[in-house]
């Protein structure tokens, strides 16, 4: 029996298995380096020194790869499978691991931005997953949208309480970080001030995010709506 996982990707009902496999170990693997990340920004950890972390991303990044070179072997397309999976290929490449064996020197923020590059994959292969899943497509896009806002308002807090914890005495925890980060991204705001470049340009990222997906948001309830 041939199932049909996306528009490019037509395989049997085994490789199905293999590939749903792949998809869960990789979001699993996300969901640990989440934790993983979050405990060492609490701690103020140096993830290069740790090199259990460095490990394990390293490891994950195979993981990721092994799930492209699964999928373009099931493509009926392959040529068109790298084109349009190009980015996910390039953000599956285990950076971290390079710039600590060759000891490239790169600002703090970028370094602390590239951890959370795997997730980003992982995040699409959640929604390649809630796709398959499901036949109802606008929920498949619904769960794309969730997934968007709520790493990118868990990124954006994080990298917030890094750059400002130490020198704005208002972000005094994490928890205050998410809720800035929070009421950023609905236009709200908050009576919290960015005082760093980094923290101000998260602002301007996470409203203008707010700006373009939170009518999106609205588009669906309505039609749901209608719909019933």
């Amino acid at each position: 029996m041939i199932t049909r996982l996306d528009n490019s990707v037509a395989i049997s009902k085994r490789g199905k298995i293999l590939l749903d496999t792949l998809h869960f170990l990789v979001l699993v693997a996300s969901c640990i380096m989440i934790i993983w990340i979050t405990r060492s920004t609490l701690t103020s950890m140096s993830f290069l020194v740790d090199t259990s972390y460095l490990n394990f991303q390293f490891w994950v990044c195979i993981l990721f790869m092994i799930d492209i070179a699964v999928e373009w072997y099931y493509s009926q397309q392959k040529l068109r499978y790298i084109i349009t999976n190009s980015l996910f290929i390039i953000i599956s490449i285990p950076y971290l691991n390079i710039i600590h064996h060759f000891n490239l020197q790169l600002p703090g923020e970028v370094m602390y931005l590239i951890r959370f590059i795997p997730l980003i994959r992982a995040g699409y292969v959640f929604a390649l997953v809630s796709g398959a899943l499901t036949s109802n497509k606008s929920l498949s896009i619904f769960w794309v949208y969730m997934i968007w806002v709520i790493t990118s308002l868990y990124i954006g807090a994080l990298l917030f309480f890094v750059e400002e914890h130490s020198i704005n005495p208002q972000v005094d925890t994490i928890w205050t970080s998410l809720w800035w980060a929070a009421l950023d991204m609905t236009t709200v705001g908050s009576n919290i001030n960015a005082m760093t470049a980094t923290g101000k340009t998260i602002a301007i990222i996470l409203s203008a995010e707010g700006l373009m997906l939170f009518p999106v948001f609205t588009v669906y309830v309505t039609n749901a709506v209608l719909k019933k």
